[in-house]
């Protein structure tokens, strides 16, 4: 990678990051629209996004954002009201700005599509109320500096040259009009003042003083500190200043929008860098500034930056800019020094290697206890800790917090509710909670397909709810939390809640239910997940299809996650997904059946007890057990996998599981204990084996096969050995 891809991708990166900025302030305007700080936020996003694309040329995306930023400062400056009209042009906007971005990076910064550059139009209009041109002024007003008398010079794209000799000038050998003669060299001058006003009257007029000032409107391609040389025997005797022309503002602002972040530098060095200053400038400014300090007046103390702007040596806009990116330099500087980035390959190949000295670490404890060394047992006890507190480290490197998930959700509910014309709020919680960030990032689509269904099945309209005595504004709610060693993440509606005689209905029309099935409450709700299924009357562009919700859980499931849902008619819908913290390395709990071993998480497993009959009732023709008063289904690991059942009954034990709302009881030969255990994926072979979600392997060497224990609880639930009957045909003898 050249050094330029390098900095247009890290271009990219903070675009995108601003961009993103840009919409979560947009969408806070719209329930505080009088936030000032969040309305300079938008401002500086923008503004930077405009100086940055001009450093590449990238003249579409400067040409654009330079429209929005004129409406933003407007904002800002009480010149115009932000509303909800405005904000959704601004938000299109943003996405816009996106495009136009992406078009520049992947096509070499070629001419605009005309799509792309209709849009444009568009957006500026919408943005400016000009509907007959797309032609703005620009964003810097014509510069104007008053004389004395005055009279004032409007300069525009001119350079502005205050001469203020002193009146021992011409004693010392300056002729001013030699000065001006030289000048020429350089460019043109448009424009001189020429004024006196320390000239007195009459006799007291001393004709060997000098009483002369000068004002100069100068067109030039020099620098500030090349017509600042020109006067430099000069400089003694005349006090000079130096104002760049407005077309030079824009230059400076996107000078200082590039400039290093890495170090921290003074006002005064920041605005010489770039052009804007001179040393001597600076040198005055701080004589000035230190002069006030020394005086009584205590309150005559001015920063720099206000000393620069009334000596009219430099633009207000550029002192602000150079000011924000100071503090803009001292934050990331700040947060550097407490974060590295780190390339995720290395980061995984780092979890791949911890997996391994797991691994090595259950062999030599193997080797331990089987050769009865000792001695070597309180070094592999020890050892196991230190592997122990280094898998979770390198577990919480790859931690990130849902919160920036749960935020892109704002503007899916901002425009899918307006689609439909529903008033629709989303509430956010839980966002700091942490998962691994390969979850997060599968979980973004089933979580989005979630709350678009919420949005169109669950919430009514404003007129329905308001007849139902609700409010008019519907809610949904996206909360996290953690859980016994899992994440759950909610969405919840307040709309009118699933019509369960629909969805049987629905079932039934579609053959995936018998009309005289039985089911419990939350078994119709599952029938949901089912493909097909739809009990919306019409399909749209959102739902209605019966295509989505299956593929929802499959996506869930692939994740060793479950989802379930509750719900009430008339108050809403809640939706809760289980999902494992990391998907990586786990702490297992390990079982045999018949010479095999295999693992179960041991965040599932909910208990261990002998499965005596005696103490407890067991249906062997139904597979479920009265445990301790409670009807347990069960499932037999050995019958279940080998397909036969054992000659000889021998001990077994019960491992009871819990996934979501759903338990179970797994039947075994052996509990070995907990184990850590490294996942490794099946090979194309075995992918689709029922009932198994991986593998690890072990200290000795073999293989134990990790259970699938949502897919198990569902298999000892409804196909039990002999019959399909669900939980509320269970032998009443078993309830008591």
């Amino acid at each position: 990678m050249t050094d330029l891809d390098a900095t247009l991708s890290i271009f990219s990166q903070e675009a995108e990051q601003l961009l993103a900025d840009m919409e979560d302030a947009l969408l806070s305007l719209e329930a505080n629209a009088d936030d000032s700080e969040t309305i300079n936020t938008l401002f500086r996003a923008m503004h930077t996004i405009k100086g940055s694309s001009g450093l590449f040329g990238f003249n579409a995306v400067v040409a654009f954002s330079h429209e929005a930023e004129s409406v933003l400062d407007k904002v800002r400056n009480g010149e115009r009201c932000i509303d909800a009209e405005l904000i959704s042009v601004l938000l299109e906007s943003k996405d816009h700005t996106a495009k136009l971005i992406e078009h520049c990076l992947e096509n070499n910064n070629a001419p605009l599509p005309d799509q792309l550059a209709d849009v444009s139009e568009q957006l500026i209009r919408k943005l400016t109320g000009n509907h007959t041109s797309t032609h703005l002024p620009s964003t810097t007003p014509p510069s104007i500096l008053e004389s004395e008398g005055g009279e004032a010079i409007a300069f525009d794209d001119n350079w502005l040259i205050s001469l203020e000799f002193q009146q021992d000038a011409f004693r010392n050998g300056m002729d001013p009009l030699s000065f001006i003669r030289y000048l020429k060299t350089l460019g043109e001058i448009k424009r001189i003042l020429t004024i006196a006003p320390t000239m007195p009257s009459g006799n007291d007029m001393d004709p060997e003083s000098c009483y002369l000032h000068f004002k100069i409107a100068f067109q030039s391609d020099a620098s500030k500190q090349a017509i600042e040389a020109v006067f430099e025997f000069a400089a003694d005797d005349c006090e000079i200043k130096i104002l760049p022309p407005n077309s030079k503002v824009d230059d400076y602002l996107k000078l200082l929008a590039a400039q290093d972040e890495t170090q921290l530098r003074r006002l005064g060095d920041m605005l010489v860098m770039i052009g804007a200053l001179t040393e001597n400038d600076v040198r005055y400014a701080l004589m000035s500034q230190q002069s006030a300090q020394n005086s009584p007046d205590q309150a005559a103390n001015k920063p720099l930056g206000e000393i620069l702007v009334e000596q009219q040596l430099i633009q207000q806009p550029v002192v602000e800019q150079a000011l924000l990116k100071q503090e803009q330099t001292k934050q990331k500087i700040a947060s550097e020094a407490n974060y590295i980035r780190v390339d995720a390959g290395k980061l995984g190949q780092l979890i791949n290697l911890v997996g391994e000295l797991v691994i090595s670490s259950a062999a030599m404890n193997l080797i331990v206890e089987r050769h009865g060394l000792n001695d070597a047992g309180e070094v592999a006890a020890s050892m196991n800790a230190l592997v122990s507190s280094i898998r979770d480290t390198a577990l919480e490197l790859r931690m990130v917090q849902i919160g920036e998930t749960f935020s892109r959700f704002r503007r899916v509910v901002r425009d899918v509710s307006k689609e439909l014309s529903k008033d629709i709020e989303l509430y956010i919680s839980g966002g700091e909670t942490e998962l691994d960030k390969t979850v997060v990032e599968r979980i973004n689509d089933p979580l989005m397909h979630l709350i678009r269904n919420s949005l169109d099945h669950g919430i009514e309209t404003p007129e329905q709810r308001v007849a139902a005595g609700k409010p008019a504004q519907g809610s949904v709610h996206l909360n996290a939390f953690h859980h016994s060693g899992h994440i759950v993440i909610q969405i919840a509606d307040d709309g009118a809640g699933l019509n369960s005689e629909k969805i049987v209905a629905k079932a039934i029309a579609n053959g995936l239910i018998s009309a005289d099935q039985n089911l419990s409450q939350q078994e119709i709700y599952n029938l949901i997940f089912a493909a097909g299924l739809s009990t919306k009357e019409q399909a749209t562009n959102l739902s209605g299809r019966g295509v989505g919700m299956d593929v929802v859980k499959k996506n869930i499931e692939a994740l060793r996650g479950s989802v379930s849902i509750d719900s009430e008619a008339g108050l809403g819908t809640t939706i809760s997904i289980e999902l494992p913290l990391t998907l990586a390395i786990i702490d297992g709990f390990m079982v045999g059946c018949d010479q095999d071993r295999y693992i179960i998480p041991l965040s599932m497993v909910d208990e261990c007890v002998e499965m005596n009959p005696s103490e407890c009732e067991i249906d062997e023709a139904e597979h479920y057990i009265n445990l301790r008063g409670q009807v347990l289904p069960y499932l037999r690991l050995g019958e279940y996998f080998s397909k036969h059942k054992k000659a000889d009954k021998k001990r077994e034990s019960i491992v009871v599981v819990k996934c979501g709302q759903n338990k179970a009881g797994f039947v075994v030969d052996e509990l070995h204990g907990e184990h850590q255990t490294v996942i490794k994926p099946l090979g194309k072979v075995f992918e689709n084996l029922k009932g198994i979600t991986g593998a690890t392997v072990l200290g000795d060497g073999n293989v134990a096969l990790i259970l699938d224990v949502q897919g198990l609880i569902q298999a000892a639930i409804k196909i039990p050995s002999h019959s399909h009957r669900a939980l509320n045909s269970i032998p009443q003898r078993l309830l008591q």
